[in-house]
Order: structure tokens, then C-alpha cells, then sequence
């Protein structure tokens, strides 16, 4: 994580929350949301790489109470670390390959 000052932090949120607004919009069908691939996944990921530096869990639990897109996003990133730091236990052919393929 990265360290972000409180003021980063209300930035990242209300970027966090339009960007999971407009993919619940979108993903819920509302009528008066004109779905953009381009801009959807744009939107995707902001979310990714703004919880990628931020413990959305502990800065921003009201937006994952509300949004759909952002507790997928913060669930998705969190079995990414899981799958990343017990691969060599669980998963010891993929993790062969995967290191084979980085070097």
C-alpha cells in the first residue's frame, strides 16, 4: 500500500464513487445510463488501480456497502493476493509456469 494523505484519500473517493456509480448504472440496466464500453472500462479500472493503492475495506467502507462494482473489485484484488502469496503451496504447477514465463 501506499501511503496517501487525507486529502488523496477524499480525491481517490469521490473519484471511486462516480466510477462505481456509473458501472452499477450500467450493470443494473438504468434506463437513463447510456452504456460506453470504452468508458465502463475506464471506469473498472479506476476502481482497480485505486484499491490497488488503497485499502478500500478501511478508507472507503461505506462505498463497498453501497456499490456492487466495488466490493466485486475489492474482492477480486484480494483473491489476487491470496492466489499470489500461497500459489507455491496450493497451486505449485502454476506456479512454475508463472515464474518460468517472468524470467
Amino acid at each position: 500500500m501506499t501511503y496517501c494523505s487525507q486529502l488523496d484519500i477524499e480525491s481517490l473517493a469521490a473519484t471511486a464513487s462516480r466510477a462505481a456509480a456509473y458501472v452499477d448504472d450500467c450493470d443494473s440496466g438504468a434506463r437513463n445510463v447510456r452504456l460506453d464500453p470504452n468508458y465502463y472500462q475506464a471506469c473498472s479500472n479506476v476502481l482497480i488501480q485505486i484499491f490497488k493503492v488503497c485499502n478500500a475495506q478501511h478508507h472507503f467502507p461505506m462505498l463497498l456497502e453501497h456499490s456492487a462494482a466495488a466490493r466485486e473489485v475489492d474482492e477480486a484484488l484480494r483473491i489476487g493476493q491470496q492466489i499470489c502469496a500461497n500459489r507455491a503451496a496450493h497451486c505449485p504447477e502454476l506456479d512454475a509456469i508463472l515464474r518460468r514465463n517472468t524470467h
